[in-house]
């Protein structure tokens, strides 16, 4: 089995799906790893450290599709709407693709990378359970997602975050609230609280007060209570918008109290729901930040622009998004571990196992002989139900 690792396309992406780190636990599996020349570099891995630890180095991105049996890729075309189309015609039967794919964006994207005979695995899709826990790259990603957010926040907010004591007095420490407590906002409360700030945070996900409160943070409840709060991989269910306007309500108060506002609401396959609207932002102290981490999306900000920094009422809104690109050099560590694990659990003696049986096979396996197999993305897009598969549905 041949691996291959292309330079990533999308627009300003630092990231490499796999780091000369990992190229030895894949060789020693019988793994051969081909590169494309400078695929690593922007992340802080150049050719010659891919070639000591035994991965072929080719020029360009056609020879890595051509020789590889398995694409590994940080954004593969899906979640790359800007130049992932170009990697279409490299595609052939059989060939697997795995990455990033964002398989509850757009169908018809992922009806093309079908039609193509790939077998694709979406890393979106992995089940949050203890035995894909070393695979999980979504929450490795969110975790230098959450990082990231508030060392932006601490750089444009016009005081600091700890408490001082000095002989020109005592100095105040800032004010964070983290609303959306999933693994990027647990990581921005941790972060956060490094920093020396207080900081709170508010999930309408009852089981996240506990997660909250061990890491330093205090939890504010509202009162009022989520239907269904969470699906059953932990992430947060969409509410009616009764619900998020009497949430906006009581959200007010700790959100004008606050230095700074991180937003990390999201919901797979939905618009973020709408949680800082414009009259809680003129509210807020004149040089407060907020980053909103579902700027990408539409964001949980009435005023977020994706993509751009803007100031309403003395307030900074931060909409950038893909912040793991600018953490390059850990986060392409992180993902290369989580993708390395996988691809030692889905390829065993040489041969693809696809037994279907297999929670992380089953969950994460999107695309294969022509068909969009994923039984949650077809209920997403109302596609009709496939007939039951064979435990296995391919050896190769």
């Amino acid at each position: 089995m041949i691996v291959g690792v292309p330079r990533e396309s999308f627009p300003d992406e630092r990231r490499v799906a796999l780091v000369p780190l990992v190229v030895p636990n894949l060789t020693k599996a019988g793994f051969d790893v081909v590169v494309e020349s400078g695929a690593g570099t922007s992340a802080g891995y150049p050719d010659g450290e891919y070639a000591a630890k035994g991965a072929k180095i080719v020029e360009s991105r056609g020879d890595v599709f051509r020789a590889a049996d398995i694409v590994a890729q940080v954004l593969c075309y899906g979640s790359n709407d800007k130049t992932g189309k170009a990697d279409v015609p490299l595609y052939r039967q059989g060939q697997v693709l795995v990455g990033f794919l964002r398989p509850l964006g757009s169908i018809e994207t992922i009806q093309e990378i079908a039609s193509k005979g790939v077998t694709s695995f979406s890393v979106e899709l992995m089940p949050r359970s203890t035995r894909a826990q070393s695979m999980d790259a979504l929450s490795s990603m969110a975790t230098i997602c959450g990082y990231k957010a508030v060392i932006l926040a601490a750089d444009k907010l016009p005081r600091i975050f700890p408490m001082l004591t000095t002989a020109a007095g005592t100095i105040t420490p800032a004010r964070v609230f983290v609303i959306g407590a999933g693994v990027a906002g647990l990581q921005a409360i941790s972060t956060a609280r490094r920093l020396g700030a207080v900081a709170s945070a508010y999930d309408l996900r009852p089981a996240a007060k506990e997660q909250v409160q061990s890491l330093g943070g205090r939890f504010v409840e509202l009162p009022i209570e989520a239907k269904d709060a969470q699906d059953s991989q932990g992430y947060a269910r969409a509410q009616d918008e009764a619900f998020y306007q009497r949430q906006r309500e009581l959200l007010g108060k700790a959100v004008a109290g606050s230095d700074v506002v991180i937003t990390a609401a999201v919901i797979p396959g939905k618009k973020p729901p709408l949680l800082v609207t414009k009259e809680m932002v003129a509210s807020m102290a004149p040089g407060s930040v907020i980053v909103d981490l579902a700027s990408e999306r539409g964001g949980n900000c009435e005023l977020t622009k994706p993509a751009e920094t803007v100031v309403d009422h003395g307030v900074t809104i931060i909409g950038t998004f893909n912040l793991a690109s600018s953490v390059p050099y850990h986060a392409s560590q992180m993902y290369a571990r989580n993708l390395s694990a996988f691809l030692l659990h889905l390829v065993r003696d040489g041969r693809l196992q696809l037994n279907l049986e297999d929670e992380i096979i089953r969950e994460t396996l999107l695309t294969k002989d022509g068909e969009v197999l994923n039984a949650r993305v077809r209920e997403f897009f109302a596609l009709p139900a496939l007939p039951v598969a064979s435990k296995e549905v391919a050896k190769s």
